[in-house]
């Protein structure tokens, strides 16, 4: 089986994150692999291990991104793809980065492409989605499980909070749920590994593209952080004196009675 990942390169969000001028400021700021990526990563290489083939990993980002693909090399991807923009692109977006993977893939034999659900930053799901419709592949999101039988796959999706069985036949992009598998750290040998695995580099020039080809389409109207939550009261005294003051709080501070 020919099994790629799409991978993205995202904030940590468990880390503080500075914005200036609108802006999200990359210095100091901590990069992780998307969360959500990490079990379509871990899905791909459990299929190779059962079925053979090999796990690609590939990304639309800037020369960053190598850590976090070595990381999934580390973790056991077979070799990574970085389809560099940096030079070329100032931003991108969902359409961007489909509109490339597509002119990557076109000429790729794919069985299977796997990707998260969602990246953290952004949330919006439309990148595997959007490549499938341009390949012409099935797709399905939200996996929580998937069985490869020749080439067609049985898969069990979350539906929110329901379980819908599906049977597609490949090749087929997926995207990973929670709850589809629990994904491994890289090992030290792995790591060592990582570092003699193939990792290609393409730009857009490679890929017969120009900016032209990939506008940005979507209008950034603004960006900040969430307002800091204002510590909670705590009441005292007698029941009927702290009835009275709550339900003052309620009618003159939060304004919701």
């Amino acid at each position: 089986m020919n099994i790629f990942v799409l991978m993205k390169r995202t904030f940590d969000t468990e880390e503080k994150i500075s914005i200036q001028s609108g802006a999200i400021q990359e210095d100091g700021a901590e990069f992780i692999i998307n969360p959500y990526d990490e079990y379509a990563i871990e899905e791909a290489i459990q299929l190779r291990d059962e079925h053979g083939g090999e796990v690609t990993v590939v990304t639309v980002s800037s020369e960053d991104a190598e850590k976090q693909l070595r990381t999934a090399l580390a973790m056991g991807c077979d070799q990574a793809v970085l389809l560099n923009v940096e030079d070329d692109l100032e931003e991108w977006d969902q359409y961007s980065a489909s509109t490339i993977l597509y002119h990557y893939f076109k000429e790729k034999d794919a069985s299977l492409i796997l990707a998260g659900n969602v990246a953290i930053d952004g949330g919006s799901g439309q990148v595997a989605p959007r490549l499938a419709e341009l390949l012409g592949f099935s797709y399905v999101t939200t996996i929580t499980s998937i069985q490869i039988d020749g080439d067609s796959a049985s898969i069990e999706r979350d539906a929110e909070g329901d379980v819908e069985v599906i049977s597609a036949d490949l090749p087929l992009v997926v995207t990973a749920q929670q709850g589809l598998n629990e994904p491994r750290y890289p090992s030290l040998p792995g790591i060592m590994k990582a570092k003699k695995k193939p990792l290609e580099e393409l730009e857009l020039d490679d890929l017969d593209l120009d900016e032209d080809d990939v506008p940005y389409k979507i209008k950034t109207i603004e960006r900040f952080l969430p307002e800091k939550k204002e510590g909670g009261k705590v009441l005292s005294g007698e029941l009927q004196d702290q009835v009275k003051e709550l339900t003052d709080l309620l009618r003159n501070e939060a304004k919701v009675i």
